[in-house]
């Protein structure tokens, strides 16, 4: 099925975006000269609550509520404690990230070996061996998985929101989900800047990867090989989008380097 985006402009205070799959539509969006863009915006706040029953906090960023910060939303390194309690803690996390890397390394294998023997079987007995393939690639995982969130249960093992964080304390925060009815926007420090090929984690605990959307074990290979000649600064995460599949090594490496200089 062919994917579309949908584009209706014919009235200036509102523009509505629309991307179908087929029949099925996918992603919606829209601006409107009446209400102010705040998704994927970046800010500076400042906390104005702790709330330990929610295991959040609330902070003011200028919009027209408080947003709303989920303890696992927030770097370590915001983290009010030592700076050697810090880098224990950063520590384990990356032991915890080599020894997840090491698992899916053999998981995958496992899966491609299982594919392939079931191809032979299906060969053996004059079937169409293809989809074997298609189950390897559709089943492979996103290289890309932010050790930060993905592991926060880490680090909340060792503190309670209201042991790290303080009121006033400033924060850089970027926006993930509008404000809703009476609900406040829902926030988040670990940043994502998006270029038209690659996104760039600015505070990740990961190199990067390939976007999941990207199944052909061909083109991730080809991508893979484009990632490892970028210079991902350390202690960022660079993930190549859909639309960098058909580009150059040369494209991508531009947006990239526009990214790390924004």
């Amino acid at each position: 099925m062919s994917t579309r985006m949908l584009i209706d402009a014919r009235h200036p205070e509102e523009t509505r975006v629309a991307v179908i799959h087929g029949n099925r539509v996918e992603e919606f969006d829209y601006e409107s000269v009446a209400k102010r863009q705040l998704k994927g915006n970046i800010y500076l706040a400042k906390v104005t609550r702790v709330e330990p029953s929610l295991q959040a906090c609330f902070v003011d960023y200028g919009g027209n509520r408080h947003g709303f910060l989920a303890f696992s939303e927030i770097h370590p390194d915001y983290y009010q404690i030592p700076a050697e309690d810090r880098d224990a803690l950063m520590a384990e996390v990356a032991r915890e990230a080599a020894s997840d890397a090491l698992d899916n390394e053999k998981t995958r294998k496992k899966q491609k070996s299982a594919a392939n023997s079931d191809a032979e079987d299906e060969a053996d007995q004059g079937d169409d061996a293809d989809d074997a393939s298609d189950v390897e690639q559709i089943s492979g995982e996103d290289d890309y998985e932010d050790d930060g969130r993905r592991r926060a249960h880490v680090l909340r093992r060792h503190y309670k929101i209201q042991e790290v964080i303080k009121r006033r304390q400033i924060l850089l925060i970027q926006v993930v989900k509008e404000e809703r009815g009476t609900k406040g926007a829902a926030l988040t420090t670990y940043l994502s800047l998006a270029g038209r090929y690659c996104v760039l984690m600015p505070n990740s605990q990961n190199g990067g990867g390939i976007s999941r959307k990207i199944a052909n074990s061909a083109d991730r290979k080809k991508l893979k090989d484009v990632m490892s000649s970028l210079q991902v600064p350390e202690g960022m995460g660079c993930i190549i989008r859909t639309a960098g599949l058909n580009r150059t090594k040369v494209e991508i490496k531009r947006d990239f380097d526009y990214l790390v200089r924004l």
